[in-house]
This record gives structure tokens, C-alpha cells and sequence, in this order.
């Protein structure tokens, strides 16, 4: 039982095994508020690998199963009240979709790592096996449970800035600035691979971070753009590097940047808003800050904090503790996680960007994509339509 005397949702996990660093980070995370259990999993392709992750996680050995598609035939056939009934995704990316359909097709609700899919038609098959299976599905677009990133949206929405001029938002990484999957890294390798990673490499695995956190807290959604990719490691066969001018349905024009050899630096994921009454700007790598530019006033700092009693509603929702005691990325993926469990048990609607979230996201690479290699200036976005 969890603290609300309801029972924890159960819940099997795909992939990360041994040595994955995101497998690790989801489990850390689904335990933090004590809503949800781990209890089977299919962690890796190698046995050997596969067992000792099991054991290490004081799993029964007959729910460590050797693939993905035991794990759904076996869970399936077990008492209601035994099953799982959430399976976490955190393979890379080609088999998102594949494995998402069929556990939705199989009757489990799913939370994927993103991106959803490898191209928008994928998409639009993962969307009607969800609208078919009466499950839920969320995406871990974890800059989304930050506690600030939901009040920078209710300042948004409040019309703390006015109508919406001008968006900015860059995600600089530097990990990729040297040849990592030749030297042995083997989370670089399998992003590089278009057949493992998708068509995209930069902008698939975090250009859709700033992208959904553009869309997100603007309440905004982009409806062309104009992009540039770039590869400047010598035998990469996806981007490493790219940018993207856009406009809005709401009349704002913007500017997307992501990269990932920008040396030195870590993962400074920031958006700034400027409106006709002002402006916020949020980074990740300091997500308790959410800086306030008021027209004609002094700049101000709001703080994250339990006791902050200018916070709105949604963010004080997902925070834990005091202003001045630190909350990070492993709390802002416990939120997605929570945000999951409360939606299962009390059928309270799904806040996790779910499959609306994915289409907008491949739509977004594709359409990225597909201005690169144009002439044009503008491209539209891609439909996404179910």
C-alpha cells in the first residue's frame, strides 16, 4: 500500500539493465514517492546481464525474463491482482514503438522513453493502438515535472507577460564534442546508428526537450520553421549540431538551438519567453530559480520551495521540500511517475505528455528534417492528425 492506502501500481520495466544509466535513473525515480513497484523486468538482451540486474533488484527470478515479448505473454497470464500493470520503456529508441504497441495491445498502460517512434507514420499506428486499448501512455519528457517549468506555464497562461513576442530555447551539451562511440561508449554508439536512434541524432535526442518545453510553456504551437543540421565529428552518420528559426499559431516567432559538441558544457537546457509585459527565463541546471523581468520593474527571482506562497498551485504540487533545499532531475522524474500513479488508480486525466506529446514530437524531427534538405525558406509542420 502507499500512503494513501491505495495499492502501489505495479510495474515492469524493458531495458535498462546493468550499466544503462537512464534504466536507473526511471527506478530511482518511480520509488521516490512510494506509489509505484517494480516488479518484473526483461533488462537486457544478455542473460547473464539480465539476471544479475534482476538480482540486484531482489526481483523473483522467474519475472526476469529473457525478452520483452516473454515478459507481456507471461504478465499477461498472472492473477489481476498479481500482474503488471504499467511497463516502463527505456530501450534505445528503435524499439519504442514496437514494444509500446504491443504491451498497449496486450492490456498495460505504458511510459516510454522518447522519442515515441522513428518516423510520424509509426506514430499514428502507436496512437490508434492507444485510442483501441482504453490504456494510458505517457512519454518521459522529464523537464516537464519540474515544479518551475509549471510555473513559468500558469505565469504564462495568467498573462503575467502579455501576448507572446519572442521564444528562445537552446540545449548545449559538449559529451559529443569527441568521437565517443569510437572510443567504446556504447550509449554514443547506438545514437549514432540511424537504424537504433532514428533519422535524427541531436535533435531526436534532445532538440525534442527544448521542443516540448517551447510548446509547453508557452501554450503555444510552432507552425513552420526553418532549419540547419550539422555533423562536425568526422564519420558521424546523424547530427550532432543544429538550429531552428520558427513561428507560432499565436503570432510569436522563435529560436530553437541543440547541440551536442559544444565543449564544456553539460546540459544547460534553457527557455526564455519575452511578452508585451515581460519576460521569464528557466534553466535546467538551475531549476529551482525562475526569473521574472516585469515590465518597468525590478528584476525578480522566484524560488521553489514547499513554503513559497507565490507559487501557483501545480508547482507547489510537486515539490517536497523547504526553499533552499535543493530539488533536481531525479524529483522532476518522480513527478512524471506520480503524475502516472495518481492517474491509474484515481482515473484522474493523464498530465504526463502522453500520445498527443509523441506526434508533436516526430512531426517536429520530421519537419526539421525535411527543411534541412529544402530550399525554401519556411517549412510547414508536419500534420499530426490521428
Amino acid at each position: 500500500m502507499d500512503s494513501t492506502g491505495r495499492s502501489k501500481v505495479r510495474v515492469g520495466m524493458v531495458g535498462g539493465g546493468e550499466g544503462a544509466f537512464i534504466g536507473q535513473v526511471h527506478r530511482q525515480a518511480m520509488r521516490l514517492d512510494g506509489h509505484i513497484e517494480l516488479v518484473c523486468g526483461a533488462f537486457s538482451r544478455d542473460p547473464e546481464n539480465n539476471r544479475r540486474s534482476g538480482a540486484a533488484l531482489h526481483l523473483d527470478p522467474q519475472r526476469c525474463y529473457d525478452a520483452w515479448e516473454a515478459l507481456l505473454a507471461a504478465e499477461k497470464e498472472r492473477p489481476a491482482d498479481q500482474r503488471m500493470e504499467l511497463l516502463a520503456i527505456v530501450t534505445p529508441n528503435h524499439l519504442h514503438a514496437p514494444i509500446a504497441e504491443a504491451a498497449l495491445r496486450a492490456g498495460f498502460h505504458v511510459f516510454s522513453e522518447k522519442p515515441a517512434a522513428l518516423s510520424l507514420a509509426d506514430m499514428q499506428v502507436l496512437a490508434e493502438a492507444q485510442a483501441d486499448s482504453g490504456r494510458l501512455y505517457g512519454l518521459a519528457h522529464t523537464y516537464l515535472g519540474y515544479p518551475m517549468v509549471w510555473q513559468a506555464r500558469h505565469m504564462v497562461q495568467a498573462g503575467a507577460l502579455g501576448r507572446l513576442r519572442k521564444i528562445f530555447v537552446e540545449y548545449p551539451q559538449g559529451w559529443l564534442g569527441e568521437d565517443q562511440a569510437g572510443q567504446g561508449n556504447k550509449q554514443a554508439a547506438w545514437r549514432g546508428e540511424p537504424t537504433q536512434a532514428g533519422p535524427s541524432g541531436c535533435m531526436g535526442d534532445i532538440g525534442i526537450h527544448a521542443f516540448s518545453l517551447a510548446e509547453f510553456v508557452s501554450g503555444q504551437r510552432i507552425e513552420r520553421l526553418c532549419a540547419d543540421l550539422g555533423v562536425h565529428v568526422a564519420g558521424r552518420q546523424l547530427d550532432d549540431d543544429g538550429a531552428v528559426l520558427f513561428q507560432t499559431d499565436g503570432g510569436a516567432s522563435g529560436v530553437l538551438i541543440a547541440s551536442q559538441v559544444c565543449t564544456g558544457e553539460e546540459n544547460a537546457l534553457t527557455l526564455r519567453l519575452y511578452g508585451e509585459r515581460g519576460g521569464l527565463e528557466w534553466c535546467q541546471e538551475q531549476p529551482n530559480s525562475l526569473v521574472h523581468r516585469p515590465l518597468g520593474e525590478a528584476l525578480r527571482v522566484l524560488r521553489a520551495g514547499v513554503d513559497q506562497r507565490w507559487l501557483c498551485d501545480d508547482a507547489l504540487r510537486r515539490l517536497r521540500l523547504p526553499a533552499g533545499h535543493p530539488e533536481g532531475y531525479l524529483e522532476a522524474m518522480a513527478n512524471l511517475y506520480t503524475d502516472f500513479a495518481t492517474s491509474i488508480r484515481s482515473g484522474r486525466a493523464l498530465e504526463v505528455p502522453g500520445i498527443d506529446a509523441g506526434l508533436r514530437g516526430m512531426a517536429f524531427i520530421e519537419t526539421v528534417i525535411a527543411s534541412h534538405h529544402s530550399d525554401a525558406k519556411w517549412t510547414p509542420f508536419a500534420a499530426t492528425e490521428r
